[in-house]
């Protein structure tokens, strides 16, 4: 199993608790506020707006909230206005990481993340020096209970997936970014379920993590960036060892 699919799995694990606190909901919502005004709210029109769609779909976001948030970016109710915030860092071992954010306080937001890093014994790093190492992949994820293997890959790459694979109880399904949108909805229209779908940044190195304690405390520190309100998404290279990671995911 690949780190990053690894790593995957403990994050739409988490994202369904998370679903359950509105977490999930509230930042898809500030997306689709961006991505609205930024490139209009007709998803004919707007491919990354017809990507963010499908992703809420992925998570069972009510469509009334998906509406409203698309109104808002574009101006058609009121709704404050969001900047992108990237950040870069190293964890313990060595381990990479990319935090995104949408804020309406962007020297706020600096702060708050940058004590947490600090917190963590960590510290910004200089832009790039992390970023350098991953590209942006459409990445979904299938239970293999009860799929036809030969009939989901056939439907994906009709669709224009890149690659599919099998990591034990689930397929891992990549795409370029802008056929992400092109896949989702033939698996959709296929009746295939997924575990998670997004646009994701995927390290082309991963690096190892054999010590428990130490990959316990990245996912502590990851934990604590994805609880700031500004915070979208964090990205790692990081490399489980298996039997470190089911005992995590046992915890």
């Amino acid at each position: 199993m690949s780190g990053h699919s690894k790593w995957a799995t403990i994050k739409h694990k988490k994202g369904a608790a998370d679903a359950k606190r509105g977490k999930v909901f509230s930042k898809l919502a500030k997306e689709l506020m961006v991505v609205s005004r930024q490139g209009g709210s007709d998803p004919g029109m707007n491919p990354t707006l017809r990507t963010l769609i499908q992703k809420a779909k992925s998570v069972n976001m009510p469509a009334d909230n998906v509406d409203r948030a698309i109104k808002k970016g574009a101006g058609e109710l009121e709704g404050a206005v969001f900047e992108e915030v990237v950040y870069e860092g190293y964890a313990g071992g060595g381990v990479g990481l990319i935090v995104k954010g949408l804020t309406d306080n962007k020297n706020r937001a600096a702060a708050e993340i940058r004590h947490i890093f600090n917190k963590h014994g960590s510290s910004f790093a200089q832009q790039g020096s992390v970023s350098r190492g991953f590209q942006r992949k459409g990445q979904i994820f299938v239970d293999a209970e009860g799929v036809d293997e030969d009939e989901l890959m056939g439907v994906v790459l009709e669709a224009g997936a890149e690659d599919m694979t099998r990591d034990g109880e689930q397929f891992e399904i990549l795409t370029d970014p802008s056929t992400f949108a092109d896949v989702t909805e033939a698996l959709e229209a296929a009746g295939i379920a997924t575990l998670s779908a997004d646009v994701s940044l995927i390290s082309d190195t991963l690096v190892p993590v054999t010590e428990k304690s130490t990959a316990s405390s990245i996912m502590r520190f990851v934990d604590a960036l994805e609880d700031n309100d500004d915070v979208q998404n964090v990205y790692t290279n990081m490399d489980v060892d298996d039997a470190i990671m089911q005992e995590l995911n046992d915890e």
